[in-house]
């Protein structure tokens, strides 16, 4: 069920389950953030690590989909390569050792590592996917308007080019997936 709240609220609600986990024992609890394009997801992840930070004992890992994509074709491979890189080493106590998808040279950039010992936030079309949820401590699911959301799509884009291919990507995917139903928590935004 969701219910219109403010952004803020809800992640101070779930920065208090994020604590609560940590303080049973949980060293890296997994917080995947979900939602069509323009919905909210990265305004949420941000707010959630601002917050985690200020309450926790260091900064919370924050990873975007976006830099896991391959291109505008490449929701799907950007899924498998969360999966692939990051949260089957995290799972298995290792360390996860990713490149980021550089978009000006439509290829992967600079590498990255994450070993785990604080919490980790992704967000992103795609990061709750059914294998991403048995990981996770904490699902989410980000819903807003599909107007409100074709208007952030254009400011953050400046343009509509990509709009139709990657909302036929999401549609596919979310079909498939059902990642809405696997969230613990849907946030109306």
């Amino acid at each position: 069920m969701s219910t219109p709240t403010s952004l803020a609220s809800v992640s101070l609600s779930i920065s208090e389950r994020v604590l609560e986990l940590v303080d049973a024992g949980v060293s890296t609890p997994i917080i995947l953030i979900d939602g069509r394009s323009g919905s909210g997801k990265s305004t949420l992840a941000a707010l959630l690590q601002n917050d985690l930070f200020r309450e926790g004992d260091s900064l919370p890992r924050l990873i975007h989909m976006d830099d896991l994509y391959e291109g505008w074709d490449g929701l799907q491979a950007g899924v498998d390569y969360l999966q692939r890189m990051i949260l089957n080493p995290i799972v298995g106590r290792r360390k996860a050792s990713w490149q980021e998808f550089d978009w000006s040279l439509n290829a992967r950039g600079r590498w990255r590592e994450f070993e785990g010992g604080t919490p980790l936030i992704v967000e992103g079309c795609g990061a709750l996917a059914r294998l991403a949820a048995e990981a996770a401590s904490i699902k989410v699911w980000v819903e807003a308007d599909e107007q409100v959301r074709y208007q952030r799509w254009l400011e953050r884009e400046g343009n509509d080019e990509f709009f139709g291919r990657w909302a036929a990507q999401e549609v596919e995917f979310y079909s498939r997936e059902r990642s809405n139903e696997l969230a613990d928590l849907t946030v109306a935004n």
